[in-house]
């Protein structure tokens, strides 16, 4: 089940029933099958991570019961989420990941249950397979590499999550229908990604000034000098068109201004 994307929360109502709030993670989507005592752990596009992630494995092996999980695996760096380790793990060769494993483990962020001993979830409301989720992490007394998500019904505190955890890795926040039941392959849930602005200059172009690939944004530092602070990525035809002569106009200013 997947999400639609939100300039910001929903308005209260949207979901009939009641609107949870999670939060958005800087990590990869993955499932945790147990069944018999056989694991597998699936990314969101049927990538199979059993062997990258050897910790994780192993303890959902140890966890003696069949269930499916969905969440979000992550790797903590400093105190924060760090994604760039996370790719790197994942593109490393199984052989390799024991030893990345031990310096760097992995932890996975539990947000759902779709099955437990036999039992399929997906057509339970959230909020009773979250009490469930909530149920299993209680029995097992789950420790590292498991954390459970927490959730809200509070606007304000989502709001807060929005706005103050960016620097440990949040993302934003996912708001889910507490009644939904899960729908595979769906967007029925919604993300409100965190925004951080700034302003900055265009200092230079990659392509033609009337239709711009990308922009080189700079700012000046306290000694006046004009640094390179980020480049946007590709940007889509419509944008360039759109841009172009707005450029051009202040490129023409600038130029007959310094005469």
């Amino acid at each position: 089940m997947a999400a639609h994307a939100l300039a910001r929360l929903p308005a209260p109502g949207a979901m009939p029933g009641g609107m949870v709030f999670e939060p958005k993670y800087d990590g990869y989507r993955m499932l945790v099958f147990v069944h018999g005592g056989k694991v597998f752990l699936q990314s969101r596009n049927l990538r199979d991570l059993t062997g990258a992630l050897p910790e994780i494995a192993e303890a959902a092996g140890a966890l003696g019961k069949d269930v499916v999980l969905d969440g979000e695996v992550v790797i903590h760096t400093g105190g924060r989420l760090d994604f760039s380790a996370l790719q790197q793990r994942l593109t490393r060769h199984p052989a390799t990941a024991a030893p990345l494993a031990a310096e760097q483990p992995a932890h996975f962020i539990a947000f759902d249950m779709l099955e437990h001993q036999g039992t399929d979830m997906l057509t339970w409301p959230f909020a009773e397979r979250r009490a469930a989720l909530e149920s299993f992490f209680h029995q097992h007394a789950l420790l590292t590499p498991w954390q459970l998500t927490p959730v809200t019904t509070d606007r304000d505190l989502a709001e807060q999550w929005l706005t103050e955890w960016g620097g440990l890795g949040v993302e934003g926040v996912v708001a889910k229908g507490a009644q939904q039941p899960y729908l595979p392959g769906q967007r029925r849930w919604f993300k409100i990604r965190a925004r951080d602005t700034a302003e900055a200059m265009v200092g230079a172009v990659t392509g033609p000034i009337a239709s711009p690939n990308t922009l080189l944004l700079g700012r000046y530092t306290r000694g006046g000098q004009l640094r390179l602070v980020a480049r946007t990525t590709p940007l889509p035809l419509a944008l360039r068109n759109e841009i172009g002569p707005t450029l051009r106009r202040h490129l023409i200013w600038r130029v007959c201004g310094s005469r």
